[in-house]
């Protein structure tokens, strides 16, 4: 029997269930795995509260480890804690998982803490009938690996609140609490409670959007907006925590979550701003005036995103608890990726997902820009921008940074100036102007066009109000056109694009425009794929030894019907390179298998063009997500989401080495290639 106990640890429990332990501290994870005991080949261990022997489910243990939370951290009492407590629906009765009792009224719920419903959304509407039925204002649903704690406003709203009151506080001690750069990072909702700011935005629109008689994307766009720019007024606190944190912690270190959060804790942040995107327990209406007033301060930062006349449309009681909602989740990585997958789930509900565009996972893109080499002086492209993932990463990759929230150069901006963004969703163009202002420190060249109908460009360009927002982008990309008269052709020297690939093109006055919308008899085709029409048109921004990397559906290269458009490719460009992406690369959205393809157009110099030569071919094995479509991330040796040293996550898959965080991947492997094909960009 003692054999078995030693065995036996708290994660062989969880194993194959919901619930985890992250949450909790190693002592007191080791303290309840040293009173387990083993009754009939099961184990169980002395209920902390009830004194009696309990088996030890997994639920079970959330239950144990966090009651020995609430007795040793935050200082409760075991007389004001009881579990399976009766809560009455009517005739019917149930029991609350865990209650803490008033502290005046000994009789009277306080805190209810609700464990068994290992999934947020089931957890969080058992938590709120039991709230509803007793009246306690405070309500925690935790699966040991996740936790949310809310205050009851009234039986339609559940604020998020970020910790529970200590034995010794109020409510109003919580709300209150001066909260800076430093809390933010130490609290951030995402890394705690394991969560992704889409979980945070399905959460608010279950509770509070989808009856708001609001436009969901617009008004969570400008909460968003308006809590980026807040966090970015603290950037000079910023610049003290990241030297901090650089001189106490090792690379390996800041990769650790808890540890960094031990060095932050000593920060006297005293003199620190305060974050003003919070609830701190003001009357709605005087919230919502602090919040409108933010936004007009973001806008008037960050012009060209929204009208100078728009407000938040929210009422003060919805807009109240989705700030709530967000207050703790730390927007501003230095990869801006936690608010482009926010978006890809806003956009792709309407308008995205209907013309077969997706945005790009980061890691896909990061190859792309790590296997073609930008360098400095260098003019880049995406002529179907989405949020602009490949522009940002390649201003990332020109400047041998990420974004800092500092001043950048003028030697910087003059890079950042020559990166260009196109796309013909106007939605999808704000989020992505907003992402390029930020990154390019408040000039960007992303622009509201139709690629693919560009001889109706000056339609927009005479549009007085297109031009106040767009003009000055798009007078530098006139300056890159290879006829003044014509919008066609361009001499850009890289392009990278993941263009839609469903839906045809019927309009005939698109289709006459272009080479691969005529059959090999030169007649008009009545349709053609959205995404072959990119193919030439891309190779048309292009100048002569100018790169590209595209996304396209894999049966491009396979099929026989397509061997026209492979022709044409042929006849243009040397093909560098294909990689096949992994089937869940742009899961939940779609399964279609998908290639990047890479190409050099022919030119004497850089390029000089033959019929036979050697093209790089691999396939991707490790998406870095799951079936369902979301990420899998690296975990350290404790079971917990490893950090890289900007403290993002870091997503598991083969595509390149995320800066030596990941073993060489196919990005590696072609650059090695490439140096003995001494192709031109890797000599």
């Amino acid at each position: 029997m003692s054999n078995s106990i030693v065995k036996l640890t708290l994660s062989s429990i969880l194993k194959d269930s919901n619930y985890n332990l992250s949450l909790f501290l190693e002592k007191d994870i080791k303290a309840l795995e040293a009173k387990i005991k083993i009754i009939k080949n099961k184990p169980y261990v002395e209920c902390i509260i009830r004194e009696k022997d309990v088996q030890l489910k997994p639920e079970e243990v959330v239950r144990q480890l966090y009651t020995i939370k609430l007795i040793s951290e935050y200082g409760y009492p075991k007389k004001r804690i009881r579990f399976e407590h009766p809560v009455q629906f009517g005739r019917e009765t149930k029991s609350a998982d865990i209650i803490v009792f008033d502290k005046d009224r000994p009789t009277v719920e306080y805190i209810i803490v609700e464990v068994k419903k290992p999934k947020l959304k089931d957890g969080k509407d058992q938590l709120k009938s039991y709230c509803n039925a007793t009246g306690a204002p405070i309500g925690v649903w935790s699966n040991g690996g996740q936790i949310s704690h809310y205050n009851r406003k009234d039986p339609n709203f559940f604020e998020d609140i970020t910790d529970i009151p200590k034995a010794d506080q109020a409510l109003e001690d919580i709300l209150k609490e001066r909260f800076t750069w430093r809390d933010l990072i130490v609290k951030d909702a995402l890394l705690n409670d394991r969560i992704t700011l889409k979980a945070k935005i399905e959460d608010m629109e279950n509770e509070v959007l989808a009856n708001a008689g609001v436009d969901v994307f617009e008004e969570v766009f400008k909460l968003i907006f308006t809590k980026l720019y807040d966090e970015t007024k603290s950037k000079d606190d910023k610049v003290i925590i990241d030297r901090t944190v650089k001189k106490k912690l090792n690379a390996v270190e800041i990769g650790d979550f808890e540890k960094l959060k031990i060095v932050l804790k000593d920060i006297d942040d005293s003199d620190f701003r305060i974050l003003e995107f919070r609830n701190t327990g003001q009357t709605d209406a005087r919230l919502k005036d602090k919040i409108q007033r933010l936004f007009d301060e973001a806008k008037k930062k960050w012009p060209g995103v929204f009208p100078d006349e728009s407000r938040i449309d929210l009422s003060p009681s919805h807009l109240s608890i989705c700030v709530s909602s967000l207050q703790d989740v730390k927007l501003f990585n230095s990869n801006l990726q936690v608010i482009d997958e926010a978006f890809e789930y806003l956009v792709s509900k309407s308008s995205k997902g209907e013309k077969g565009q997706y945005f790009t996972p980061r890691h896909v893109i990061d190859m792309c820009v790590k296997m073609l080499n930008p360098q400095r002086g260098e003019y880049m492209v995406d002529t179907a921008s989405g949020s602009c993932g490949f522009t940002v990463h390649t201003i990332f990759h020109l400047t041998g940074h990420l974004f800092e929230n500092t001043e950048i150069s003028a030697e910087e901006k003059d890079d950042v100036l020559k990166v260009f963004g196109i796309d013909f969703d106007e939605k999808v163009v704000r989020v992505a102007r907003t992402l390029n202002l930020i990154a390019g420190d408040g000039e960007t060249n992303v622009l509201h066009l139709n690629t693919l109908d560009y001889d109706r460009w000056n339609e927009k360009v005479n549009n007085p109000d297109w031009r106040d927002t767009y003009g000055a982008g798009f007078k530098r990309l006139e300056a890159l056109k290879m006829d003044r008269n014509s919008n066609k052709e361009f001499l850009f020297d890289i392009l990278m694009a993941n263009p839609p690939f469903a839906g045809d093109i019927k309009e005939s006055n698109i289709i006459h425009k272009y080479d691969l919308g005529f059959n090999k008899k030169r007649k008009p085709k009545s349709n053609v794929g959205r995404d072959i029409l990119f193919i030439e048109r891309n190779l048309d921004f292009l100048k002569p030894g100018g790169r590209l990397a595209i996304v396209l559906p894999q049966g491009r290269f396979n099929n026989t019907s397509d061997k026209d458009i492979r022709d044409f490719i042929s006849s243009k460009a040397r093909i560098l390179a294909v990689v096949g992406l992994h089937g869940n690369t742009f899961k939940p959205h779609t399964g279609t298998k998908t290639s990047v393809l890479f190409l050099q157009k022919w030119d004497d110099g850089l390029c000089p063009k033959k019929s036979d030569y050697p093209i790089y071919f691999a396939v991707s094995e490790k998406s870095g997500k799951d079936n369902s479509g979301d990420y899998i991330y690296v975990k350290n040796g404790d079971g917990k989401p490893k950090l890289d040293k900007y403290g993002h996550l870091i997503v598991n898959h083969d595509l390149h080495n995320h800066k030596g965080e990941l073993s060489d991947g196919i990005a590696e492997a072609f650059i090695d290639w490439a140096k003995k094909e001494k192709l031109s960009f890797w000599k």
